[in-house]
Parts: C-alpha cells; structure tokens; sequence
C-alpha cells in the first residue's frame, strides 16, 4: 500500500506497512504468518442483517466478482473497509491488527476477540482460510501477487482506499459495493443519507458562526531524529474532501499523490501558508516522540512566527478519528471542524 495511507499518524503504526516488496509478502503468506492459532475462532459468528438473497455480482478494481449469494463471514484487511462494514452491521469474522484498528479508528470499533488475521501489509493466507470466510475485502494496496494467493481459496473484493480525483464520491461507490457484497443494501442507503444530513446541518451551524468559505488545513506529522515531518491533506484526500463538502476553503491545494490527496513538507514549507485567518487542524498521537506540532515544534521560531500559529488557530482534532475511513469517521470529523472553527 502506499506509504502515505499506511502511516495512522505515527512511524510506530507504520511500520506495520511498510511492505519492503511484494516479493516478501508472498513469502509470508506462504509461511502461514505469525498472528493466533486461528483455529481458536474458525466459524466466528457474525452480526449482520441481510435484506437481499441470490447470486451477487460485483466490480471491483480487478474485475468482476461473483458470489453465489450475499457474504455473511467477511475478513478485512483494511481498516478504511472494517469501517464500513461495521457501519452496515456487518461484524468481521477475521480482521487484519484488530488491536491497531481499535486504537486508530473508534468510530466502529470491533470486538477485541475478533480473530487477527495479521498485518494490513502482510496477511496470513492460513489464518483467512481456517475461518472460512464467504468473502475477503482489501484494497489494491496489497500486492496483486498477493491478491491472486488469498483468490485462489476465498472471492476477494479489491477496492482503491481512496480516489485522489474524488475522494468522497469514491467512498460513497465503497459503502455501495460492500452494502451489495454483504445484502445491506437499505442500511448503506442509509449510512450515506446520515452522512448527507450531517454535512448539510454543519454548513448550517458553519453559516451562523460567520465561518462559511472559510480557510483552514488539515495535516498530521511525525518525529524522526529530532525532525519534524508534516503530511497535508490536500483537497484530493478524504479530510479535505469532506471539509469542501463543507465548503471550506483549503490552503494547501498541491502535491497530493493520485490516490489519498496527501502532500509531504515540513514547517519551512509551512510558511506558504499566509493567512492569518487560517485554522490549522491536525492529527497527532503522544507516544513515540509525542505530539510533533505541540510538542516537536513548540521551539522551533519558524514555527512559531507563522501567522496562523500566532493568531492561536491551531487545533488538534480529537484521537480516533481514522483519516482513511467512511461515513462514521466522516461525521465525527465534521463535527471536530465545526467545534475548532466556531
């Protein structure tokens, strides 16, 4: 997966993605992994209301996948997908880091016994298999090699994790095909209408506030060897595409790679940023080095001469919020933007 979507925050969660090569994830798919006995949990239960029957047909970024009717064991192997599934009340009988879901994404947290199923980089084939799912869902971030190994025992669902040309209209496509794939056909419609009404009640609680069209960016960073990395979130990410949903004005509109919108700089790149009426919103995370803006950057005079630092328009949003997810991660960071803006 790209190294952009694979770091929550933190080089510490990162590392479980950063995939040295596809030729070294096949080779752990074929040595079984290092995750539970997942025998424990063959034929986990799942919990899900299915309103559709019959033989499914899907598209995904690979093809056509046919299922002889709508998936009630699914296996996911990215958290942006658990998500979703969680939203349409659909329990995962396997997951891939079920302790890193939980802790980065508290929007639709998962029942901590959920079988692991290893890392979102490097999945155990054996663990997939041994709990019989109808369907596994990941993204085209996982290795094609890879993809075709889990294929040849169980259907796979390939999805992109985000559309840098249309990141919210890619992410209402995902809740589509997975509320098909699963039978929840009337839940993802109405996942997507909540998700509609949030936007539309917060451009309300924006308008009286004065805050309409107003500036802002999104980024998160981290501390390596004393050095402070920033990403940002351009309009092509899912923050920012949720913030211009808003109709918000983003102040860092380049650099974003063609999938996620994220953009790499550091705080002398930062002064590119001249309005002072500008809130900088970000994502942080304590551990590992600590907050990199409070804590990396509260030195450091570049950071602290610039216009939106001085004016005090920085604000961190609350933790748990997945940058990648769907429409619940998508309502609770609407919410983080109106709070930090009126």
């Amino acid at each position: 997966m790209s190294l952009t979507a694979r770091r929550p925050a933190r080089r510490r969660v990162l590392a479980a993605a950063t995939v040295a090569s596809a030729t070294l994830v096949a080779l752990a798919l074929a040595a079984c992994g290092t995750t539970e006995d997942p025998a424990d949990a063959a034929g986990s239960p799942t919990d899900t209301t299915t309103t559709a029957s019959g033989p499914v047909e899907l598209t995904d970024e690979r093809g056509t996948v046919h299922l002889d009717e709508p998936a009630t064991k699914v296996v996911s192997l990215e958290w942006g997908l658990t998500e979703n599934l969680v939203a349409l009340g659909v329990k995962p009988v396997g997951e891939a880091d079920v302790k890193g879901y939980n802790t980065w994404d508290t929007s639709a947290p998962i029942d901590a016994s959920t079988p692991d199923v290893g890392t979102r980089g490097e999945p155990s084939l054996d663990a997939i298999v041994a709990l019989h799912p109808d369907l596994v869902v990941t993204t085209t971030d996982l290795p094609e090699n890879v993809i075709k190994q889990i294929a040849k025992k169980v259907p796979v669902l390939a999805l992109r994790g985000s559309d840098g040309s249309d990141p919210i209209g890619y992410m209402r496509r995902t809740v589509t095909t997975l509320a098909k794939a699963t039978g929840t056909e009337a839940k993802g419609t109405q996942v997507l209408a909540d998700f509609d009404a949030k936007v539309d009640a917060a451009k309300a609680d924006l308008e009286k506030a004065g805050k309409t069209g107003a500036p802002f960016t999104m980024a998160d960073g981290w501390i390596d060897n004393g050095t402070v990395s920033v990403r940002m979130y351009t309009p092509g990410s899912f923050l920012g595409g949720i913030a211009e949903e808003l109709g918000l004005k983003n102040q860092w509109t380049t650099g974003g790679d063609k999938d996620y919108g994220l953009a790499t700089t550091d705080v002398e790149g930062l002064t590119k940023i001249t309005d002072a009426d500008t809130t900088f919103l970000y994502a942080a995370s304590d551990d590992d080095g600590g907050d990199p803006f409070a804590v990396g950057l509260k030195d450091n005079k570049v950071w602290k001469q610039l216009p939106f630092v001085s004016a005090g328009n920085v604000k961190r949003i609350p933790d748990g919020i997945w940058m990648f997810g769907g429409p619940l991660s998508a309502e609770r960071y609407v919410d983080a933007v109106v709070d930090a803006l009126s």
